[in-house]
């Protein structure tokens, strides 16, 4: 990863509500690819290309991979910050992630999604990024 594209980095806060956790008082595993989405969205919304402009510019964005490692579980009402970066955009779009409290900053996930886009009226996959991301990634690693 380029310095530049390193920079490329949003966090989002999210509380972990009530119907997230269970008998334990510990946030379902499956409840940290919801956090992951809210990071995407803030780091997407950072270079302009949130979901109405990824709609608006004929391509669909299918998570086609995620990888979470947990270190530490979340608890009902735990503040955490969702640290996200932009790992790869060239061929395909990588996101990092991290998840820590949002008080100590302990780190209890980590991962990565892959995308890759798709013409929204084919449903063609595309193996090279389209411009209409790579010009807002680059106008932003300047």
């Amino acid at each position: 990863m380029s310095a530049a594209l390193s920079r490329l980095t949003a966090t989002a806060r999210v509380e972990v509500p009530f119907h997230d956790v269970d008998a334990m008082n510990v946030c379902w595993h499956g409840h940290y690819l919801k956090y992951f989405e809210s990071g995407r969205a803030a780091l997407l919304r950072a270079i302009d290309y949130d979901y109405p402009a990824m709609r608006a510019s004929g391509y669909m964005w299918p998570v086609v991979e995620a990888h979470l490692k947990y270190v530490r579980p979340a608890a009902y009402g735990q503040r955490l910050d969702v640290r996200t970066t932009l790992l790869e955009f060239e061929n395909r779009l990588k996101i990092g992630y991290e998840i820590v409290d949002s008080e100590s900053g302990e780190r209890l996930t980590k991962g990565y999604t892959i995308q890759f886009a798709v013409d929204a009226v084919t449903h063609e996959l595309q193996f090279v990024c389209p411009p209409a991301l790579t010009a807002r990634v680059e106008a932003r690693c300047e």
